[in-house]
């Protein structure tokens, strides 16, 4: 193991710095704008290059069987539309078309759908028929997919988040004495940590950053559900129930749901960008980008933390899921409320307030 995670963080490092060369040569570059503040043109890179250190790293030390072959297929397919994204900006109905395919694939290919809730509801399983299970399942994997899209605000985030996830897996594999897909979460964290050094400017500076782009972001968050339902389906592993998976994708899965929701009651589109994330609150309270980074990766790890002690002691799912509600409906209430609460923030804080806002 120690081993196979050493290759792929040194692959996913190499790959950085061999393929943000190609990048700048056929302009596949993050140029700033009025929503996007960074200095210069930067590489957007990372998903590729985690996705061919992966890729090296399973043809070399896991044995792959069909469903992971069927994983790299959709991966690519994400990949290759995530480039095209960053290189032309194609419209989001494409997108969405394409990761409902890769959903039915997901389903019909390798089997993985979400067709037990668990005891949510009390103490008898919510089994969903085949037709609600598959739409079920595809909702979530697009909205897995558009939630880790949508936290990808500041540098180190994305890869901060995803790591919180994909470690609370891991941990729960190894647990469970699943060592293969343990294997398989720890390789990924390792290949991701070379992108958040470099996307934080540690050690080289900013000269060497790097930019996830869409097709990092996308392959982290259909990576991420591909494990999270293998892991709480018992037709596959019963590694955690499944009200476990909401605690450990909670934060981005609430910051999507509740920018969503306050886009449509504003009359735009759910998929408009904007600086309403919760980085971006962070920082209008007067946060640094760093500071914020810890923040934010400090509660989702405290969310996943509630996920695997739940998990551990077997507290009642019910009980799981009605304390997700909750932390849900506190979220969507101090949100909605941000620039009132930011306000009373910064003056507590001694500093200057800001230009109220319409929310």
């Amino acid at each position: 193991m120690s081993l196979a995670i050493l290759t792929t963080f040194l692959l996913s490092f190499v790959l950085l710095f061999c393929f943000r060369k190609v990048a700048k040569k056929i302009n596949l570059v993050d140029k700033p704008n009025a929503r996007k503040h960074h200095k210069g043109a930067i590489p957007l890179v990372g998903g590729v290059s985690i996705f061919f250190a992966m890729f090296i790293a399973s043809l070399l030390y896991l044995d792959i069987g069909q469903d992971d072959w069927l994983y790299l297929g959709c991966g690519a397919v994400l990949i290759i539309i995530g480039v095209l994204d960053d290189k032309f900006d194609i419209s989001f109905k494409i997108r969405l078309f394409v990761q409902a395919g890769i959903s039915l694939a997901m389903i019909f290919a390798a089997g993985l759908s979400l067709e037990n809730l668990g005891s949510i509801a009390g103490n008898v399983p919510v089994a969903l028929p085949d037709w609600v299970s598959y739409l079920v399942t595809v909702i979530a994997v697009i909205g897995a997919i558009n939630a880790f899209n949508m936290v990808d605000g500041i540098d180190g985030l994305l890869g901060g988040l995803a790591s919180v996830s994909f470690g609370a897996l891991g941990m729960m594999f190894w647990l469970e004495g699943n060592t293969p897909l343990a294997m398989n979460c720890m390789m990924f964290i390792a290949a991701l940590v070379p992108y958040i050094l470099l996307n934080l400017g540690i050690p080289l500076g900013q000269r060497f950053k790097i930019f996830m782009g869409d097709a990092g972001s996308m392959l982290i968050g259909f990576t991420v559900v591909w494990f999270l339902i293998r892991a709480s389906q018992v037709e596959h592993t019963s590694t955690i129930r499944p009200v476990a998976a909401l605690w450990f994708i909670a934060l981005p899965l609430m910051d999507m749901a509740t920018i969503m929701t306050r886009r449509v009651r504003k009359g735009h589109s759910p998929f408009r960008p904007d600086r309403e994330h919760l980085h971006h609150i962070c920082q209008r309270i007067g946060l640094s980008s760093r500071m914020t980074l810890v923040v934010i990766c400090l509660l989702a790890t405290s969310f996943a933390a509630i996920g695997i002690v739940g998990e551990i002691y077997q507290f009642n799912e019910t009980s799981m899921f009605i304390g997700f509600l909750v932390l849900f409906s506190v979220y969507f209430y101090t949100i909605s409320h941000i620039f009132r609460i930011t306000a009373k923030i910064r003056q507590w804080l001694g500093k200057a307030p800001l230009v109220e806002e319409a929310v």
